[in-house]
């Protein structure tokens, strides 16, 4: 037991400051790595997030620091299937100076729970199963959120949109796959609007 903690407990040092530790990521058994991580709380070198998982924050004269809610959200949710909705999507974007009191957030199937600070919401689309975060926010603001979320309107998320797609963060085809899964005929018309501006733009072929 003491050789598999040390394993364990080694692993979680070579965690840097500013990361998540998940404790059933740890090397040895399930009962040493809760060990490792016990051990490690009570040091003050981890912060708790939610069962199981944990922040490794840099120290300051005032305590650990501790992940935003978006961060948490991010780790939790994953990096495909998950993305934000309302003015945290426009954030996402740049298309905003509005911070919402709660990020907002959705998700493709179950809704997890016990994730702090963060509001969170299903879609029943399953081809959103694939999509990075920053394309759910570009579907989920072309619902009609735009209206009220963008500061500059449909020109600057039009023109936001184009350099994400050139810049390779947004995959056009995989978009407009998803649209298809979509109920919401606002958003299936505003994406052929989009797809016309970057068309005369010539960021699309």
């Amino acid at each position: 037991m003491r050789s598999a903690v040390g394993a364990a407990a080694k692993a979680l040092e070579s965690y840097p400051a500013g990361s998540f530790v998940h404790t059933s990521r740890l090397p040895g058994t399930t009962a040493a790595a809760a060990s490792a991580i016990k051990r490690a709380h009570q040091r003050g070198e981890l912060v708790p997030i939610r069962r199981g998982l944990y922040f490794k924050g840099v120290p300051t004269r005032y305590g650990l620091t501790r992940p935003t809610a978006e961060a948490v959200a991010a780790e939790v949710l994953g990096k495909t299937g998950a993305g934000p909705t309302g003015f945290s999507a426009a954030r996402a974007l740049g298309l905003t100076t509005q911070v919402p009191a709660k990020p907002t957030m959705v998700v493709t199937g179950a809704v997890p729970t016990s994730i702090p600070g963060v509001e969170v919401s299903k879609r029943n689309n399953l081809r959103r199963a694939t999509l990075r975060p920053l394309e759910i926010a570009v579907l989920e603001l072309l619902r009609g959120d735009w209206e009220t979320t963008v500061d500059e309107g449909w020109t600057a998320l039009s023109a936001a949109v184009g350099k994400a797609v050139a810049a390779g963060k947004l995959r056009w085809r995989a978009l407009s796959s998803a649209a298809e899964g979509e109920r919401s005929p606002t958003l299936r018309d505003n994406l052929i609007r989009l797809g016309e501006d970057l068309r005369v733009s010539g960021m699309l072929a």
